[in-house]
C-alpha cells in the first residue's frame, strides 16, 4: 500500500516552482506569490479524493490559484473603499520589487485581473485559448476577447510611454 504523504509530498515536489512563477506572474509579489501557492495547495490536496480528474491535478492547482488571487484582490478593494469612507489614506499596494525599466511587467501588472491572468495563461504558461478558458472558468471566446482586450492595453500603455 502507498504512503499518501509521499503522494502529497511528490505533487508538492513536482508542482511548487511552476505554481510559484505562475502567481508571481500574476501578483507581481514574491511573498505573496508563496502565499497564493500554499493557500491553493492545501485547498486542492483537501480536495483531491473528490477531484473528477485526479492527475489534472496542475489544471486544478492552476485554477485555484486564479480563483484565490481574485478572491484577495477583491478583497483588497473592499478594504480600500472601507478606508477611503472612514477617511483614511489607504495603502499603496503594488509590486515592490520589480524594477521600474520593466515597461512591459508594469503594464501587465496594471490590466484587470481576469485580462492578465488570461495573458499569463496564454502567453507565459503557453496554454491554449481554450485550456486558458477552462483555467479561468470561462468560454473561449470569452478567454479570446480577454486575451484581446489585454493586448491592446498593453500596445497602447507601451506605445504611450514610448512618446
Amino acid at each position: 500500500m502507498r504512503n499518501p504523504m509521499g503522494d502529497l509530498a511528490e505533487l508538492y515536489q513536482r508542482h511548487a516552482q511552476a505554481a510559484g512563477r505562475f502567481a508571481f506572474l500574476l501578483t507581481g509579489d514574491r511573498m505573496l506569490a508563496e502565499d497564493l501557492v500554499q493557500d491553493a495547495f492545501v485547498r486542492v490536496v483537501g480536495r483531491f479524493h473528490h477531484l473528477r480528474v485526479p492527475g489534472a491535478f496542475w489544471t486544478y492547482l492552476r485554477r485555484t490559484i486564479v480563483n484565490l488571487h481574485t478572491s484577495q484582490l477583491r478583497h483588497r478593494r473592499v478594504e480600500r473603499a472601507y478606508l477611503e469612507r472612514e477617511g483614511r489614506a489607504p495603502s499603496q499596494t503594488g509590486p515592490a520589487d520589480l524594477d521600474d525599466r520593466e515597461d512591459l511587467w508594469r503594464a501587465v501588472l496594471a490590466l484587470p485581473p481576469r485580462q492578465r491572468a488570461a495573458i499569463v495563461l496564454r502567453y507565459y504558461e503557453d496554454l491554449s485559448e481554450r485550456d486558458a478558458a477552462d483555467v479561468l472558468g470561462c468560454s473561449t471566446a470569452a478567454a479570446k476577447s480577454l486575451i484581446a482586450r489585454a493586448t491592446e492595453a498593453l500596445r497602447a500603455q507601451i506605445g504611450s510611454e514610448l512618446r
